[in-house]
């Protein structure tokens, strides 16, 4: 396997999710031609083992293999009947009180990758993944009906504190925002004060 199969294996199970050929081209700085041969490549390589290389029209994923269903079915199940964990709560609650909104929201508000959790509550049928209408190369989270139903709400508004909730958050990101335009600030000063020297 060369560097670049390498690579593409290394960021398709990073990112989690389907991603653009024409972005990974851009990822690497390559044509999508050179990132075509090289995901057929892969693909060849990731034979008779338990990924594979799912394809739907431009994009790519990395999947389970066939072979390995039966026993992905039953981890699954397990897990759909444990509790959803501190992690699996406070996503859920970005995502109720937040969404729709793309992982890397989601990511930069936890401080932490989302992308299993966001996996696992797709799994439960709790939030569902929508084409992002301001950038087709990524994807935003939303709660799904079922949620809505499950927890007896008719609109996602009548979550309770709804209305506070998302202002203090609105106003915790505008101060995270605030703390790295004084950070830039701090560090041009800085830099300026040593061309001086």
């Amino acid at each position: 396997m060369n560097n670049l199969e390498k690579q593409l294996e290394a960021v398709l199970f990073w990112k989690g999710e389907p991603i653009a050929i024409k972005k990974l081209a851009q990822i690497f700085n390559k044509s999508e031609e050179e990132i075509s041969t090289s995901l057929i490549e892969l693909e060849k390589k990731l034979l008779d083992r338990g990924i594979v290389l799912v394809r739907k029209e431009n994009e790519v994923t990395l999947g389970t293999s066939k072979d390995t269903s039966e026993l992905i079915e039953k981890l699954t199940k397990e897990e759909l009947v444990r509790d959803l964990g501190r992690a699996g709560l406070e996503t859920l609650s970005i995502i109720i009180y937040q969404g729709p909104l793309s992982r890397a929201e989601i990511d930069y508000i936890r401080g932490v990758q989302s992308t299993f959790i966001l996996r696992n509550l797709m799994i439960r049928g709790l939030v569902e993944k929508i084409q992002n209408p301001k950038d087709q190369r990524s994807f935003l989270y939303k709660p799904t009906f079922e949620l809505l139903s499950y927890l007896g709400l008719s609109k996602i508004e009548e979550m309770p504190e709804f209305a506070k909730a998302k202002e203090e958050i609105e106003g915790f990101k505008n101060s995270q925002r605030q703390e790295e335009v004084e950070d830039d600030k701090t560090k041009d000063s800085e830099e300026k004060t040593v061309e001086q020297i």
